[in-house]
C-alpha cells in the first residue's frame, strides 16, 4: 500500500479514537467525579469484599481505559485504588493501570502520527530540529523530568514522547518509575478517605503542592536534569 494512503488510513483511525474519547468523556462526565465515588463507596466496598479478584480486574480495566482515552477522572481513579485496596497493594494497582493505559495511548499516537512527525522533525531545520535533537540526546532525563514535575499534565506527558520518536521500552520504564512518587501520595490520600467521609469533609487533593511533598519531588526532578547539565558544561 502506498505510504500516503496508509498514512491517511492511520489518521482516520486516530481521529476515530479521538472521537470515541470525546463521546466517552461526555457520556461519563458525571460517573467519574468524586461526588459519584462518594455516593457509591459502600457498594464498591461490598463488591470488593465479596469479589476481590474481580474487583481488582475491573478496577484495572477502568483505570486503563481512563488513561488510554485521556478521560477526566484519573485522580478520582487513583483515590479509589487507595480507598478500596489500601496504600499497598493499591499503589501497585494504580501504577500498573496508569502505565498500561499511558502505553496504549503512546502506541496509538505513535502508530497514527508519531513516526511521520518524527521523520519530519528529523529533516527540518532551525529550532524544531534543535528541540528534536535535544530530546533525542537526553531522552531518559527528559522523560523522568516530565513525569516528576506535577505541573506537566499527565496526558501531555503521554503524547510528547510518541511525537518525537521515543522507544516503547524507555517510555514504559520512565512512566512506571517516574509516576511512583505522585501516585504514592494520592494513593495514601485515598487510603485515608474512610475517616474523611465519616467527618463529612473533602480530601485535600492539593497536598502534592505542599512543601513537604513538593520539595522532594522537585529534588528528584533536579536529579533528572543533572545529566543534561553535565553534558553541556563538559562540552564547554
Amino acid at each position: 500500500m502506498p505510504k500516503p494512503k496508509r498514512q491517511v488510513q492511520r489518521l482516520l483511525v486516530l481521529g476515530l479514537l479521538i472521537l470515541v474519547a470525546v463521546l466517552l468523556a461526555y457520556k461519563y462526565r458525571g460517573a467519574l467525579s468524586f461526588d459519584a465515588f462518594a455516593q457509591h463507596r459502600e457498594m464498591l466496598l461490598a463488591y470488593r469484599d465479596s469479589h476481590y479478584v474481580a474487583a481488582v480486574a475491573t478496577f484495572l480495566v477502568i483505570y486503563i481505559c481512563i488513561v488510554a482515552f485521556s478521560l477526566p477522572g484519573a485522580s478520582v481513579a487513583t483515590l479509589t485504588g487507595g480507598f478500596l485496596f489500601g496504600l499497598f497493594p493499591g499503589v501497585i494497582f494504580n501504577v500498573a493501570g496508569a502505565t498500561i493505559g499511558a502505553s496504549c495511548l503512546f502506541l496509538a499516537v505513535r502508530w497514527g502520527l508519531g513516526d511521520w512527525l518524527s521523520a519530519k522533525m528529523d529533516v527540518s531545520e532551525g529550532r524544531t530540529k534543535q528541540l528534536k535533537d535535544g530530546i533525542d540526546e537526553n531522552q531518559w532525563s527528559m522523560l523522568f523530568l516530565i513525569r516528576l514535575l506535577p505541573i506537566v499534565p499527565f496526558f501531555v506527558a503521554n503524547l510528547l514522547p510518541a511525537l518525537v520518536g521515543v522507544s516503547l521500552f524507555r517510555f514504559v520504564v520512565s512512566t512506571g518509575v517516574g509516576i511512583i512518587p505522585g501516585t504514592f501520595v494520592f494513593t495514601s490520600v485515598g487510603a485515608g478517605l474512610g475517616s474523611v467521609f465519616e467527618s463529612g469533609e473533602m480530601p485535600n487533593l492539593g497536598v502534592i503542592f505542599e512543601p513537604q511533598i513538593l520539595l522532594p519531588l522537585l529534588g528528584l526532578a533536579a536529579l533528572s536534569v543533572l545529566p543534561i547539565l553535565y553534558k553541556r558544561f563538559s562540552r564547554r
